[in-house]
């Protein structure tokens, strides 16, 4: 605490000394800002890896479930016409006896990203624990 002695005829007059309270503010939100996580922006995905020496097995083909998101606004589940609205019943119907969640998104050259990622979290939505992202290079094995 400082104290101001001057021309007041009342007397010494005690004034708070600000300048510790403003050093521990700033100590403080330096903690804070360093203690505090950053979190990641973005999405989880899971890029399948090919395995050019074991051949696909078909019960495993049988088990993949892969969301095509076409050019024209178009959808297909494995090669099944599908449309937005039905997308999350849909994928909850498939995967509703299934222990794994795991699926497979795989969008057309000339798709906004956006119309995929729509995609991705109408399936998360549905409970989709993982989706993974299929691309023309790793379908070609490269």
């Amino acid at each position: 605490m400082a104290m101001t002695v001057g021309e007041n005829t009342g007397g010494a007059m005690a004034e708070m000394n600000v300048v510790p309270l403003i050093d521990i503010l700033l100590v403080l939100l330096i903690i804070f800002m360093v203690i505090t996580p950053l979190v990641p922006k973005g999405m989880d995905t899971l890029v399948p890896q090919p395995n050019p020496n074991q051949q696909q097995n078909q019960d495993l083909e049988n088990k993949t479930v892969v969301v095509q998101v076409l050019t024209n606004g178009k959808l297909k589940i494995n090669n099944e016409d599908a449309t937005w609205d039905s997308l999350g019943a849909r994928i909850e119907q498939i995967f509703k006896d299934r222990a794994e969640k795991i699926a497979f998104v795989k969008g057309d050259n000339d798709v906004l990203f956006a119309e995929v990622a729509r995609a991705i979290d109408i399936m998360r939505g549905a409970g989709i624990d993982r989706v993974g992202l299929i691309t023309a290079k790793l379908e070609a094995g490269q």
